[in-house]
């Protein structure tokens, strides 16, 4: 693209919404925190503030340790944006880095650091992706039984055959009858023992 060809009109827009339709996908808020986290961490070591002639050197024997949690923090970050299946074990891990940042590399980064790094990797494990819109049913105004709209009136969908996690339980006919949902009971024949479970 050259310098005399506009941009096309609403790319900008686009863009936009693509980059917003990524970071839904994704831990993105707790990546940016993690790595807020770890550059403050590897920074203050090897900084030097001036203070007119005075050179104030930050430099302390455990630079190299700050140095190599700070650089974990920030791969651990990127790693969320990138591997978002990667969420729990990077969460923990930069959580115990932050708590390692305190006595290693100047009570972690001045606090600032600390506090980035916590509140990312609590935030990583506590991330869950949502679920896929559903399409909602067609408003056609008929009414099913008992004032419920026609949609609501039927029996429930099951779920995608895709979907392992969920099981759909089927109630029990007869009060006296036993709800045994492991199915591993003499009555069906089979007792759990060459189940792989």
């Amino acid at each position: 693209m050259s310098a005399e060809t506009p941009a096309a009109p609403g790319q900008f827009t686009r863009r936009r919404l693509q980059f917003r339709a990524w970071r839904g996908t994704r831990p993105f808020w707790a990546g940016l925190f993690v790595i807020f986290g770890g550059v403050p961490i590897m920074y203050f070591p090897y900084a030097h503030l001036q203070l007119g002639h005075l050179t104030l050197a930050m430099s302390t024997t455990a630079g190299a340790g700050s140095l190599i949690i700070g650089v974990l923090l920030v791969v651990l970050g990127v790693s969320l944006w990138v591997q978002k299946h990667v969420r729990v074990f990077a969460g923990v891990a930069a959580i115990l880095l932050a708590l390692v940042s305190i006595p290693v590399s100047n009570f972690g980064g001045f606090v600032v650091g600390f506090l980035f790094a916590l509140i990312g990797g609590a935030m990583a494990v506590a991330w869950a992706p949502g679920g896929p819109p559903e399409a909602e049913p067609a408003q056609d105004g008929t009414a099913g039984a008992g004032g419920a709209p026609a949609a609501a009136a039927g029996p429930v969908a099951a779920p995608a055959a895709g979907d392992a996690d969920t099981t759909v339980l089927k109630p029990v006919d007869e009060v006296g009858e036993p709800n045994d949902l492991s199915g591993t009971s003499p009555a069906n024949g089979a007792n759990g023992r060459h189940s792989a479970g």
